[in-house]
């Protein structure tokens, strides 16, 4: 009986030692959920008007049209909005997952065949990268030097 015990912990030890070690280093969390939409100040409006959360900030082109807005719901969970464009239908656009180090994840991604862009510094000062799933829904990784405006959202919330 004793021999079964010890076996049936091994086991469960090693199952959760090897589940464990699948685990991408440095990804902490889903930093954001980028939404394509059709009427961006009206999306804009829905989501700190009516659902109350901060806005965290936007970006705009040389013409003052949005490109971007960040919505803060926690200290640090946002909602991306983007207008929607020919090549960008509206609705669920991309996956923001908050990493540590985006070349170091990168490289990590790259080690299990998995295609990826390479690190660039995107409109909000973050470090970016993508990768698609492979049900085509865009993984955008993002490093947060405290530089980018997302790192500033985080410092000022309250």
């Amino acid at each position: 009986m004793t021999a079964v015990l010890i076996g049936m912990l091994a086991g469960a030890a090693a199952t959760k030692t090897l589940a464990q070690g699948d685990r991408l280093p440095g990804i902490n969390a889903v930093n954001h959920v980028g939404i394509s939409v059709e009427h961006f100040d009206e999306a804009l409006a829905f989501y700190t008007q009516k659902m109350g959360f901060r806005e965290a900030f936007v970006v705009r082109d040389e013409r003052g049209q949005p490109v971007l807005a960040y919505v803060q719901v926690s200290r640090t969970t946002f909602i991306e909005l983007l207008p929607a464009t020919a090549s960008r239908r509206p609705g669920l656009d991309h996956l923001g997952l908050h990493v540590e180090d985006a070349r170091a994840t990168i490289a990590a991604l790259k080690q299990r065949g998995i295609t990826v862009e390479d690190a660039r510094i995107g409109r909000t000062k973050a470090v970016i990268a993508n990768a698609l799933d492979p049900g085509g829904v865009r993984l955008e990784l993002t490093e947060l030097p405290p530089e980018s405006l997302q790192a500033k959202a985080i410092e000022s919330w309250k």
